[in-house]
């Protein structure tokens, strides 16, 4: 399928919209943390994890969706919750931890929610996979023609709530998409050590269901995979698998150390970069000058610069604010 130059370019300013948020939150992390490594210490403390280089899953996917497509995320959710549209402002405050955040700061940046948008995540691996199985539940008993879509590691490929949710999706038709993100590593630990299959796409087999492994750092294979499946979903001829298979740039969280990345592997990645890869067949089909591509970053830089003052200038939840928001068990 050929895409449009609109729908190409608005994928492109959409990855970089995400890795200029990614990159420059890795620099304030850093703040007041260097030079002796200090997790407690600067304006974001706490773990941070970043989703540089997987910014095609995200772009390809969330393109198809509506506002009120139920989406659950990650550990490492800042990618899919911009591609879908969410406030920076408020997302960027959030992770500041201050009272003008999604969650009016007492979430951070592993717990974000957003009911406009009806996106939530966690720092459980696979939690989010159930979740977006009784969204998908509710949306069928309503009649309706929302899509519930899940992202998660390929670690989450091998826990229960995985095969469990995929069965029952399976078995009720529901309109759900399962996109599994497979980085290569859970934390540390490489898939080829972990995972029995050589691709979790081959587990869609078991329950029914269609599935393909794509491409995750080429967008448009990507998109064009979601897009098969969202609309498969949204007819009432229920769920779906996608494995794309990408490489995250920074490390499982900030501060680690990677010693167990092959020496070049890295850098070998490097050399598939989403952004580049679609920046580059854009030019080649007089789509995109290095001027107009200068120009998204500059704007992209632009939003996050905004986004950032926001979040410092915004006051931190007062005391009192620590009942509020909260489930509290009658006496």
């Amino acid at each position: 399928m050929a895409l449009s130059r609109e729908t190409l370019l608005q994928l492109y300013e959409m990855m970089v919209k995400i890795r200029t948020f990614e990159e420059r939150v890795a620099e304030i992390y850093y703040e007041g943390k260097q030079p002796v490594f200090n997790i407690a210490a600067g304006p974001v403390p706490g773990e941070m994890h970043l989703y540089s280089g997987q910014e095609a899953v995200a772009a390809g996917v969330c393109a198809h969706l509506r506002p009120d497509d139920p989406v659950t995320s990650t550990h490492r959710p800042h990618g899919h919750l911009i591609a879908k549209g969410v406030d920076l402002k408020r997302m960027m405050a959030e992770i500041f931890g201050k009272e003008t955040g999604l969650c009016h700061g007492k979430g951070g940046h592993m717990h974000l929610f957003d009911p406009e948008l009806h996106f939530g995540c966690g720092g459980i691996v696979g939690g989010g996979i159930p979740h977006a199985v009784g969204a998908a539940l509710a949306i069928k008993k309503r009649g309706e023609d929302r899509v519930a879509v899940s992202f998660f590691g390929e670690g989450a490929a091998n826990i229960g709530a995985f095969h469990e949710s995929l069965n029952l999706a399976a078995i009720w038709k529901l309109p759900a998409v399962f996109v599994v993100e497979d980085n290569l590593y859970a934390i540390s630990v490489p898939k080829t050590a972990s995972t029995a299959v050589r691709s979790n796409a081959e587990r869609g087999a078991a329950y029914g269901m269609p599935a393909v492994q794509v491409d995750g750092q080429d967008v448009v294979a990507v998109y064009e995979a979601a897009g098969e499946a969202i609309e498969r979903a949204r007819r009432g001829e229920g769920p779906s698998l996608i494995e794309a298979v990408c490489y995250r740039f920074r490390g499982h969280f900030e501060g680690d150390p990677e010693h167990y990345l092959p020496e070049g592997e890295k850098e070998k990645w490097k050399q598939r970069d989403p952004i580049v890869l679609l920046g580059n067949q854009l030019k080649e089909q007089g789509w995109l000058t290095d001027e107009e591509a200068q120009a998204i970053q500059e704007r992209m830089t632009a939003l996050v610069a905004e986004a950032e003052a926001f979040a410092r200038q915004s006051a931190y939840p007062a005391p009192e604010a620590a009942l509020t928001d909260v489930f509290v068990q009658a006496s």
